[in-house]
Parts: structure tokens; sequence; C-alpha cells
């Protein structure tokens, strides 16, 4: 409970005094991740304490050992000495976590580049070798990893800089209404479902986040859309094509669509025209954070949204 004393503190600062056995880098990990509460909402670092408001702090569970590697076959992109780019399938978890320690790509990677005798870099923490930015386990396209500790830390500043260029493509569920357009509109915790996020103006949790978006082609019901997000908020792309009435097709969580058959565009029956979102990373540009050569990634359409699209294609005639 926050005393008089401390009316006006920062939360950050004030709960460096109150715990004072934890380091400040945990004490910001746990607040960026929202195991900090105040009066029941996950606030910012920044955030001013008034007289009587209740912090609680949700302690995570001990780090777990890093993932044990596996063969499982990864198409590279790229690889060198000191980064690796992978084209990552839909359905495979990025690093572990709850509920997903076997069949992450942090655990692939292990077993690929372990065996040349390099590694990965330990920057992001025992779970996450490598990692330097992360997909949503059923977006599929190119993540860029760090074998180096220099390495990451340059590519890191990349992406907090947004030097970066990432370009995605997504099957949305009914056509915007422009050909192209900026979404402009801040990100924050859904109030009452903790998987998602939401668009939420003026709330303490709510971070900038901006959009732009191009029609590739308008399919009737649906788009083939190009997204270049400018900033990485969670679940950004998701989020903001649901704000516009949107969303990416087959999106469990934004659409409320898990699959999709073909009935649901007036085709013949048959196998489901999409079980997973219709969301594809399809390049990154990053200067390489040795030579500084600009170095652009790509990969291409994945089989099950290429034979979606093209049955879209196929019903507009």
């Amino acid at each position: 409970m926050v005393q008089p004393e401390s009316a006006g503190m920062r939360l950050d600062a004030f709960l460096a005094r109150m715990i004072p056995g934890q380091s400040r880098s945990f004490l910001a990990r746990s607040i960026e991740q929202g195991a900090v509460r105040l009066d029941g909402v996950a606030a910012r670092a920044a955030a001013r304490l008034k007289a009587g408001s209740l912090v609680c702090l949700t302690v995570p569970a001990p780090p777990r050992a890093g993932p044990a590697a596996e063969e499982i076959p990864l198409d590279f992109l790229f690889r060198d000495d000191v980064l690796a780019a992978v084209n990552k399938p839909a359905g495979m978890v990025v690093h572990p976590a709850k509920g997903n320690w076997k069949g992450t790509l942090a655990g692939a990677l292990r077993w690929h580049l372990e065996r040349e005798g390099g590694g990965l870099s330990t920057a992001g923490g025992p779970t996450r070798p490598g990692i330097v930015h992360r997909l949503d386990r059923d977006t599929s396209g190119v993540i860029v990893v760090a074998r180096t500790e220099e390495a990451h830390h340059r590519l890191a500043r990349q992406f907090e800089r947004r030097t970066v260029g990432k370009t995605y493509l997504a099957l949305t569920q009914g056509e915007p209404d422009l050909d192209r357009d900026e979404i402009s509109a801040p990100i924050g915790i859904h109030p009452y479902q903790r998987e998602k996020m939401a668009v939420r103006r003026d709330h303490p949790t709510s971070r900038e986040a901006v959009t732009r978006y191009e029609v590739v082609e308008r399919l009737g019901g649906a788009a083939l859309v190009r997204v270049t997000p400018q900033t990485g908020r969670t679940h950004q792309i998701r989020v903001h094509l649901a704000h516009i009435g949107c969303p990416v097709l087959c999106d469990a969580l934004y659409s409320g669509r898990p699959v999709i058959e073909p009935s649901f565009f007036g085709l013949p029956a048959g196998p489901p025209l999409l079980s997973r979102q219709a969301l594809h990373a399809a390049s990154l540009a990053i200067d390489h954070p040795a030579t500084g050569v600009r170095l652009l990634l790509a990969a291409p359409l994945p089989a099950d949204l290429e034979t979606a699209l093209e049955a879209l294609l196929g019903r507009r005639g």
C-alpha cells in the first residue's frame, strides 16, 4: 500500500525502494511484462503514485535452463558467423514459454548452428538464445537471430531505432475502404482478456503504434494487403487491421474464426481453406551488424496462404 510519504513517486522508483533485494533491470522487465499492477491495472514505469493505492508484483517463476537442441528442419534464408535468418513456419513457437517447452525455433537453431562449431548469443537470456525479435506462433516468415553478443546488441539497436524495414502480407476478412492508409492508434493491454491487446487511448499501458497498409488485391469480401508496421507493438498488425474492421483472416483471437471453411466464401465443399491466421512476414531489411551492408531477407508466401489466395482469386473469376 502506498503511504502518504511515497505519494508522487514513480512506480519504478517506489518498487526499487520497497524491494531492495531485486535489481532495477528485473523490476523494469517485470513492469514491461505486465507483472506489476497498480490498483489492479498494469501500469507504466513512469506512473505517479497516489497515497492509498495498491501496488502488486507477481514474482515470475525462476528462469528455466535454455532449450535443448532439437533436430527440426529449418529453412535458412541467410547465415554466417554473426547472424542467421530463417523462414519460420506457421505453428512454431519462437522460444520456450509456459506450455511450449519443446519444438521451438530456439531449440532447432541450437541443433543446426551449434553443430557448425558456432552458437547463439546469450544476451536475451537462457530461454531465448539468439532471439532479437519474435513472430507470433501462427505467423510465418522471416525472423533474424544473432550468433554473437555484439551482433545481438547491434541488431537490437536497429529495432529500437526503427531502422529495420518490415513488410508483411495478410489476407483480411473484409476489404479496407481505402486502397492505402496509415493507422495511428495506441495499443495497450485488453481490459478483459489478458491474452489480447487492444486500441486504448489515454491508458497507462498504451504505447504509440503506427501501421501503414496497401491493398494489393481486392477479393470480394477479402483482400490481400501489404503491411509495413512503423512500430513494433505486440499483435500490432492484428489489432490495427481488426480496428479498421478488416481482421486478419482466420485470426482466432481477433476475428473469432479459428478455421475458414470454403462455404464461408461460397466455395464448393472441401477441406478447410485456412486453419491459422493469414499473416506472413514477407521481408526484413537490416544492416548487417558486422559489415553494415543493407540486407533484404525475403520469404515466399507459404503453400497454405498461396492455396487460399488462389481459391479466392478463382472465386472472383
